[in-house]
Formats: structure tokens, C-alpha cells, sequence
């Protein structure tokens, strides 16, 4: 479970509820981890989402998200020339898009968040966990992006030996949701080659919608209408990290491709 918690001896910091709506939190499903704090007498600390005066952005925050982007429901991502836009499912739901270019690639997904308290943190020490609990080397660093991490994720490489796996996880707290990224290739390899990469991942747009979702539920994403696709069934490299939010993650399938945006 995520939460940062505090001990019952130290003082709250207020007395709402942290997934209260403007329904006083009658549509939003709760969290088991604000439960377990209650049965184990902590409060929750509540961080509000940090200011994101360079995006990632909001539906609400953009006049024309269609500009330049590409529609994917969920989200709106930047198109750049020569890149290719792969979604990946899980079940029968487009949950996340990869942005591949040249050699490297982000990829992009979204989540349902709390309405008061931002999620980054917490994410951030679990995917930390799981990569070093199989032996994996996490560094965690304040990058371009904000807070990230670096990590050298043990890989079974197609002959059968084992490897590393350098990736680059980062993430931003918007308005009820979380957006995470995931850069690899020669993005993670060299940081400073990832500008292009990094820029995507600020300006892309994220909706959220109005309906009810549980916290870190992801926010499911649609196919563009007039995307020229090629079907790919390869299965996705995945990292196996125990979380939802760490990279490639849960097993995802790729699956249509959207070549040459411009």
C-alpha cells in the first residue's frame, strides 16, 4: 500500500477527508491504504499536488489540446516528426502509449488520484523497493523533470543470460491524477539526450473525466480515429518491479502502432 503516514503521537495537519469531492467524498471510491492507517491509528499526511507551472497539463488548463497533439482520450501527446506512437493494453483496455524516437522512447500513462493529495512520493519509494529487493540499483535524483529515478533494472536478455536494464522513472501529481513516465534507450543511458522525450512528457494533456475512479485506477485510453496502424502482437519487455506504476508493467501487450506522426 502507498501512504505516507504519521504516528498518532504527532499532531494532524487538518481533518478532511482526503479524497473528499465537492460531494464531501460520496462519489469517489476510497482508498484501502486510508483504511489500514485508521486501523492501525495513524493519519495520513496530506500533500497537495506541487504547482506545474511547465505541465504536464490538465484539460481544463489548455484551450486547443488538439493542437499539435495527438487524441488518445485520456490523453492528448505531442506529435513530433519521425516518431512512431504505440498504445499498449491490458485486457481489453488501452491503458498506456509509448513514444518511440530514434533510440530512445517515453513511455506514457495515466492514473486516478486523490483529489487533495498528490501520489508521486509514495510511487516513487515503491517502485524503489521492488527494483532493489531483485537486485536492481535505484538513484534517486531531482531531474529535468522534478524528482526521478534512475535505475538498473536486472533483464533476462533473449540468449538467456542475464543484464541490465537502464530506465528513467518520472512522474507528476496534476489535479486527481498521476502522470508516469518511463524513458528507455539512450534517454535513460544519457539523460541529457532526452530533451525531446522530457518536452513530450511536459506537454501532454491529461483527462481526467468527471465520473468516479478509485485512486490509482488507470485512466483508459482510446485510438485515434484517422491513425494509420500497424497491428504488432509482440509482447511487450516488461519490468517485473511488484507495482502498478513501475514501468512496462503489469504485463502489457503492445498493441496497434501509429507511424511517422508529424
Amino acid at each position: 500500500m502507498f501512504g505516507r503516514r504519521r504516528k498518532k503521537s504527532e499532531k494532524p495537519e487538518g481533518t478532511s477527508d482526503e479524497f473528499e469531492t465537492e460531494q464531501d467524498g460520496q462519489d469517489e471510491p476510497q482508498d484501502s491504504a486510508e483504511t489500514d492507517a485508521a486501523d492501525n491509528g495513524e493519519t495520513r499526511i496530506k500533500l497537495p499536488p506541487a504547482p506545474r507551472p511547465d505541465g504536464p497539463w490538465d484539460i481544463e488548463e489548455v484551450t486547443e489540446p488538439s493542437s499539435g497533439r495527438v487524441d488518445l482520450g485520456g490523453l492528448f501527446i505531442p506529435g513530433v516528426e519521425g516518431m512512431e506512437l504505440r498504445v499498449e493494453v491490458a485486457g481489453d483496455a488501452i491503458v498506456a502509449a509509448t513514444v518511440v524516437l530514434q533510440d530512445s522512447a517515453i513511455q506514457l500513462q495515466a492514473f486516478a488520484a486523490p483529489k487533495r493529495e498528490g501520489i508521486w512520493d509514495e510511487v516513487r519509494e515503491e517502485i524503489a523497493s521492488g527494483i532493489t529487493q531483485q537486485g536492481g540499483v535505484i538513484d534517486e535524483v531531482d531531474g529535468p523533470l522534478g524528482w526521478e529515478l534512475r535505475a538498473q533494472v536486472p533483464v533476462q536478455l533473449p540468449d538467456g543470460t542475464g543484464g541490465v536494464q537502464v530506465v528513467r522513472f518520472v512522474g507528476v501529481d496534476g489535479p486527481r491524477w498521476f502522470l508516469r513516465g518511463v524513458i528507455s534507450g539512450q534517454g535513460a543511458v544519457q539523460p541529457q539526450a532526452a530533451g525531446v522525450l522530457e518536452q513530450i512528457f511536459r506537454d501532454t494533456v491529461v483527462v481526467r473525466g468527471d465520473g468516479p475512479m478509485a485512486p490509482r485506477d488507470p485512466i483508459v485510453l482510446k485510438l485515434p480515429e484517422d491513425a494509420q496502424m500497424v497491428p504488432d502482437g509482440v509482447q511487450q519487455e516488461t519490468v517485473e518491479e511488484g507495482s502498478r506504476f513501475a514501468g512496462g508493467l503489469d504485463k502489457l501487450q503492445r498493441g496497434p502502432e501509429i507511424t511517422e506522426v508529424r
